[in-house]
């Protein structure tokens, strides 16, 4: 077999789903590992529905996860002419026929198959009936004529050997009776026409796969290796869908989870190496391999999440977790000002402390961040007057010395304690309720060192308090 070419075939009907997501992952990991190509197809034949806003997306996440595909994306609804050709060669050399059942009639026999409790299985009513006989006044669909006898064995690189009863498969519509391909004919078509060796993608789609093939074998075409992976379930065990939360990239990205991480995470579900749980981009394609793919369903787990995106966060060099957190204020929250920018840099080691998103980071931040200072209603109760009093002898104490530091504001720090008759909770609640707006945050002296004295001064000032 040639070069080995996968694919990624989303439809642009709505935005990318996590599964689909961990799916073109699998793909483009397996294509750069064997020093392949990776293909976008974007299989828009469903015109009412496909848009272009969905498209876009669709190639935005997987650029923003990582994952670029090689030349230009395929777009099916281009290559409309050539499934239609291959329908007609398949009528022609005996292979498809074309099946006049009216709807109703196709409905009655549902209806029938649902009594007895069966699945449907269209009756081949005319597969073997001579056209001649055939009503006028009816538009046909053309039919695949699916093996009736014995079984096919698909040799899946995941799932293993996979047995089916051939009369299982129905006479499946490849051309629906107004002219327009069906999902595996154009699938199938595609498939071939990009040179596909390697079909990557999701169990549910294991039946298509013995459809497909039938239809590879039936034009003499080469069939291509088909591997099915596992479905990703919620943490209830049920199929993950699209109307789920955190079912798309854009859900991720908003709270501020890192495209490293949960491209991590996503390689992480279902597939494993040794007993690593942390892969960079270069590992990543360096170990992925098709035997590492778990049979079972994997369940989406959100703290999981969390709990990687965490690590990123902690270790990640500063200076691109800055550009991180620059880029996801810009887009989610409010824009941070130049000159703001330098003291978020110099404070993020204590910023990013606990913090398991972007969305933490930037919370943790917003004393700094934001020109007016959004105070807790219930927190600025706790503001009597020995509170008062003890922000009055700080902002007093600060006009002697020039630098905020450690070792300027600690012995201040203490002396107000003692002269308090307090703790160190008595002096530092009211101050950092004053500064920030809330009792809880980054520590006291963080606080005070990151906004430096010009600053500490105007907030000690503020007129809420008198």
């Amino acid at each position: 077999m040639s070069k080995v070419a996968t694919r990624f075939a989303p439809s642009p009907t709505g935005a990318l789903h996590i599964g689909g997501v961990r799916t073109a992952l699998f793909n483009w990991l397996y294509s750069k590992n064997q020093k392949g190509t990776f293909h976008l197809r974007i299989e828009d034949t469903d015109k009412e529905r496909s848009k272009e806003e969905y498209k876009i997306q669709i190639i935005n996440s997987l650029k923003w996860i990582g994952i670029e595909h090689d030349g230009d994306e395929y777009i099916q609804s281009t290559k409309i002419e050539d499934h239609i050709k291959v329908a007609n060669e398949l009528l022609k050399n005996g292979n498809a026929y074309k099946c006049y059942c009216s709807s109703e009639e196709i409905e009655e026999q549902k209806k029938r198959a649902q009594q007895k409790k069966l699945p449907y299985i269209y009756n081949r009513k005319w597969r073997d009936v001579d056209e001649k006989d055939s009503p006028k006044d009816i538009e046909p669909v053309i039919r695949f004529k699916s093996k009736i006898e014995g079984s096919s064995i698909l040799k899946d690189l995941v799932q293993g050997d996979v047995e089916i009863e051939n009369n299982t498969i129905e006479d499946f519509i490849i051309l629906r009776n107004d002219g327009t391909p069906t999902y595996n004919l154009s699938a199938t078509v595609d498939d071939h026409q990009m040179g596909m060796t390697h079909i990557i993608r999701g169990d549910d789609h294991k039946i298509n796969t013995f459809k497909q093939i039938q239809i590879y074998l039936a034009m003499g075409w080469e069939v291509p290796n088909f591997a099915h992976i596992p479905l990703i379930h919620t943490i209830e065990g049920k199929k993950l869908s699209k109307r789920d939360n955190a079912s798309t990239l854009n859900d991720y990205s908003k709270i501020g989870i890192m495209p490293d991480a949960l491209r991590n995470y996503l390689l992480r579900l279902g597939w494993s190496y040794q007993d690593k749980e942390i892969f960079n981009l270069d590992e990543s394609i360096k170990f992925f391999n098709l035997e590492g793919i778990g049979k079972s369903p994997s369940k989406l787990d959100m703290s999981r999440i969390l709990s990687m995106n965490e690590h990123y966060i902690k270790t990640i060099n500063e200076q691109e977790l800055f550009k991180s957190l620059v880029e996801y204020c810009d887009i989610y929250k409010e824009k941070i000002n130049p000159d703001k920018k330098e003291k978020i840099k110099n404070s993020l080691s204590f910023l990013k402390n606990k913090a398991k998103t972007l969305e933490d980071i930037f919370n943790n931040a917003k004393y700094i961040i934001l020109d007016k200072i959004d105070f807790n209603q219930d927190d600025l109760k706790l503001i009597d007057n020995k509170a008062k009093k003890i922000i009055q002898e700080f902002k007093e104490e600060i006009s002697f010395i020039d630098i905020l530091n450690r070792e300027t504001l600690e012995p201040i720090i203490n002396n107000l304690i003692k002269k308090n008759e307090t703790n160190f909770k008595g002096v530092g609640q009211p101050l950092r309720i004053i500064l920030t707006g809330s009792k809880f945050g980054p520590g006291l002296y963080d606080i005070l060192i990151s906004l430096g004295k010009v600053e500490v001064n105007i907030r000690l000032g503020n007129k809420i308090i008198r």
